[in-house]
């Protein structure tokens, strides 16, 4: 009876730990998600803070620099009364802000009759396509590639994957997408062209598998690495010796280990991803954030500019601050319990 009694009471005590050390592992990552939030709060502050200064405080007129050097004395008076140059920085700064908050930039002046962030607005949703589309390709594509260039299912073109994906690491997009455009969609016709209007998804695929290729081959590296690590871990040795099959092994138990390393690289590559996606949109001049930005530069509307700016950063603080929130969740060292506490 005192033996039952100790075992059941050790029973109740590890129970204990494992509740305690789970509540611990929550709160901690629950703490590390609300202070990046909090951090990426400030950072689309700052963003927008930014903005305005360096379109307002860059030397020379804007109402001029719209307008140009001909303009009359009222056309330059009513243009910097609609933009509120009119008024002190402070006073301007203030509804700047009270704009970005409301999302209302003022009036587009290359579209009259239309707001900025509607025109921003409709100019989101491609470029979010492009963008979400290229990410999953990109990490699917990357992951795959690494298990294949280590598993025993392609032992005979093992060398020629890793150079490939060497290669389109260290080959920049703008130097290998024109050309594999012109052979896949001009010379050979397997394609059609991203930036054809009637392309419709075959066009979207495209680009984006294009957009994915850089992201691909970092993601096959870091998991390549990590993989590696865990090639000879006990777990793996204690599946196969369970009967778990080739695809078991290291698509479920050794991909889960090494998941974190592979979603800080994801992460990492999300900035450089978007800043892609803008530049092939101007490339392939598709519809979009890039497009809509270079428009309006040329044509001056700094309204649509100030959003599409905006817009930009915020898109690139959201996809970091996701990022981290799921490195927290899948990463089993966060929040650990120390052995002392």
């Amino acid at each position: 009876m005192p033996a039952t009694r100790e075992n059941e009471s050790r029973s109740r005590l590890g129970s204990s730990l494992l509740l305690r050390g789970d509540l611990k592992r929550s709160v901690s990552a629950a703490k590390l998600v609300a202070s990046r939030m909090g951090a990426a709060s400030l950072t689309v502050l700052a963003l927008v803070s930014c903005v305005f200064l360096v379109l307002r405080l860059v030397p020379g007129d804007a109402a001029t620099l719209i307008l140009g050097d001909n303009a009359s004395p009222q056309a330059l008076g009513e243009l910097r009364h609609r933009l509120g140059l009119d008024q002190t920085l402070f006073r301007q700064y203030l509804a700047f802000l009270g704009g970005a908050l409301r999302w209302d930039l003022g009036r587009s002046l290359l579209y009259p009759g239309e707001g900025a962030t509607c025109v921003v607005s409709r100019a989101v949703r491609p470029t979010a396509e492009l963008s979400s589309l290229a990410v999953l390709l990109g990490s699917v594509g990357g992951i795959v590639a690494a298990v294949l260039s280590l598993g025993p299912f392609l032992k005979r073109s093992r060398g020629f994957l890793l150079g490939a994906i060497l290669a389109v690491a260290a080959v920049p997009m703008l130097s290998f997408a024109p050309l594999v455009t012109f052979l896949c969609a001009v010379r050979w016709r397997l394609v059609p062209l991203p930036g054809d209007p009637e392309a419709g998804v075959a066009g979207l695929m495209f680009a984006a598998a294009l957009l994915s290729l850089p992201l691909g081959a970092q993601v096959a590296r870091a998991a390549r690495a990590s993989l590696l690590d865990q090639a000879k871990g006990q777990f793996l040795t204690v599946a196969k010796a369970k009967g778990a099959g080739v695809f078991r092994i290291w698509f479920i138990h050794a991909l889960a280990v090494s998941a974190p390393p592979i979603v800080v690289v994801i992460a990492m590559q999300l900035g450089a991803l978007l800043g892609g996606a803008v530049v092939l949109e101007r490339l392939f001049e598709r519809p979009g954030l890039g497009s809509l930005m270079l428009k309006a530069y040329f044509a001056r509307d700094l309204p649509v500019l100030e959003g599409c700016v905006i817009v930009a950063g915020l898109m690139f603080v959201t996809t970091q601050t996701v990022a981290a929130a799921i490195h927290a969740a899948v990463d089993p060292r966060r929040g650990e319990v120390q052995p002392n506490e």
